[in-house]
């Protein structure tokens, strides 16, 4: 039997226009935990896509090889049969449906035609248990978190018997702790035999967790490295990914601070669905002309609720306070009258709240300010075309053309499309909630580059962000917020890790 249990050889795969992968080859050893690594774009999950049937065979040319066999998969079904379970990073569950029933969804346990419920949850309950997961099988999974939703994907895919399982940005949603849990859940896997491959744009939990490592450029393999025998650090990782040493992982930025512009006092939030609960505590903020502002907190602590109410009351219900724009109290009740005063929220969740995926670039960039380019109600098309082409060249957004679907467009730049929809409404304040999530390190510069650009041009910008050395990098100032207050406010020079995760797991009195 061969050492390998995943051999794919010279895989090549065409999309009109584009040559996603060129003659990629990946070989996975039987036991281990494997990483690919790649920008954007890169082709990690079309390489995915094709191994586990996604795209059949016949769409892409080349040779896979699984458990010493050449196989050719002609749908997802194939492949799990054979014991390949892609686990993809929008989670595939039914939130209404309970958990056993989302466990053995197409797989059910039946006999004469009827499902056998006892059976059902009884083994599911046995998954849970694998997976370290103490919850009820009959629950309905939409009342369980993102980190206990992918613990259950995993559970599904023990439950098909699988041999190779590929996680897809599989922590990209979790905060901390969670992901260690995944992560330790891996580890155990690989102890009793199951190899995985993970993609990942996490660095520091590749060198962790990875014992192999492929790194793909532009559709093409570039190297595969050995994580022990090689010593591998995160640096050369980048210097794989994007084909250059990363001197500084964050541009260098001469701030010039000027005077406040926006500022937010004693906002108090209630959850929307659970009169009484308070989730944003008396916050109180203030951003000044050309300041990157941080916002730093753990899951759960208030961070989005503080941003999305106060963008237009977005979110939660009997929300108070008072917020002035250049010392004048304004009123921010809905998104549109938030936006006539020249404020701009980029969402967390681009794909749900950001962008419209089924339209293109064109109309999503110009979705906040129609305004702009209307007459008497109708659309001037040529100009949006015009703008969205302006926006398209001094982003970098990489499309031959802004009529190309938004949902097709990588992570970072889809990122781009909604950064360019909210400067082109020419706000005095943007709020950025996790910008860079999920993108590689690459784009990750990119975007950085163009928040020192905003502030350069004298924008008040508050960056939220789960990543301290993120914050650290970028900011001028950074809030800390623990449990919906505000408990203290550090200069980047004397902040560290240690003094912001001190603020952020205690309540303290909000600061003015």
């Amino acid at each position: 039997m061969s050492d390998h249990i995943l051999e794919m050889h010279s895989i090549t795969k065409t999309f009109p226009g584009v040559k996603a992968l060129q003659d990629v080859n990946l070989n996975v050893r039987r036991g281990e935990i494997h990483a690919i690594c790649g920008e954007n774009g890169a082709g990690k999950s079309t390489l995915m896509k094709v191994l586990s049937g996604v795209y059949p065979h016949g769409t892409y040319s080349g040779e896979i090889r699984f458990d010493s066999e050449a196989v050719e998969f002609g749908s997802i079904n194939d492949s799990e049969e054979k014991g390949i379970v892609i686990i993809h990073q929008e989670l595939a569950l039914v939130p209404y449906l309970s958990v056993a029933e989302n466990i053995f969804l197409g797989n059910e346990r039946s006999h004469g035609g009827l499902i056998d419920w006892n059976r059902a949850n009884s083994e599911a309950a046995q998954l849970l248990a694998r997976v370290g997961l103490d919850e009820n099988p009959t629950s309905p999974i939409g009342q369980l978190g993102v980190g206990k939703q992918q613990l259950v994907e995993i559970a599904k895919a023990l439950s098909k018997k699988v041999k190779l399982l590929i996680l897809d940005e599989p922590t990209a949603a979790l905060n901390d702790s969670d992901s260690e849990h995944l992560l330790n859940l891996l580890r155990h896997l690989k102890g009793q035999g199951i190899t995985s491959i993970m993609i990942s744009h996490k660095l520091n939990e590749i060198a962790d967790i990875a014992d192999s490592t492929t790194i793909i450029r532009d559709g093409k393999t570039i190297e595969t490295l050995d994580m022990v025998r090689d010593n591998v650090t995160q640096d050369r990782i980048i210097k794989g990914m994007v084909g250059r040493d990363l001197e500084h992982r964050y541009p260098e930025h001469v701030s010039h601070v000027g005077e406040e512009i926006f500022r937010v006092e004693d906002w108090h939030v209630e959850h929307p669905t659970q009169p009484g609960r308070v989730v944003v505590d008396g916050a109180s903020f203030s951003v000044k002309a050309g300041e990157i502002v941080g916002i730093a907190g753990l899951m759960g602590a208030g961070r989005t609720e503080l941003a999305m109410s106060v963008f237009g009351r977005s979110y939660g219900r009997n929300v108070s306070g008072k917020v002035f724009l250049h010392g004048k109290e304004i009123q921010t009740r809905s998104v549109r009258e938030a936006i006539d005063h020249g404020l701009a929220y980029a969402t967390e969740d681009r794909k749900t709240y950001g962008l419209n995926l089924i339209e293109d670039i064109r109309q999503n960039i110009s979705a906040a300010a129609l305004n702009k380019l209307s007459t008497a109600g109708w659309v001037n098309g040529n100009e949006e075309i015009k703008v969205a082409e302006e926006y398209r060249r001094s982003m970098n957004i990489k499309s031959p053309t802004v009529m190309a679907l938004t949902g097709k467009l990588s992570g970072g730049n889809q990122q781009k499309v909604v950064l360019s929809k909210w400067i082109y409404t020419d706000p005095e304040v943007l709020i950025l909630d996790e910008p860079t999530r999920g993108i590689d390190v690459g784009a990750k510069y990119e975007i950085y580059t163009i928040i020192n650009k905003l502030a350069d041009a004298g924008k008040a910008v508050v960056v939220i962000s789960s990543e301290l050395p993120e914050l650290l990098g970028i900011c001028d100032r950074i809030y800390t917020l623990a449990f919906g207050r505000i408990t203290g406010v550090q200069e980047r020079a004397t902040a560290t890790p240690e003094s912001l995760m001190e603020l952020m797991t205690k309540e303290k009195e909000s600061v003015r």
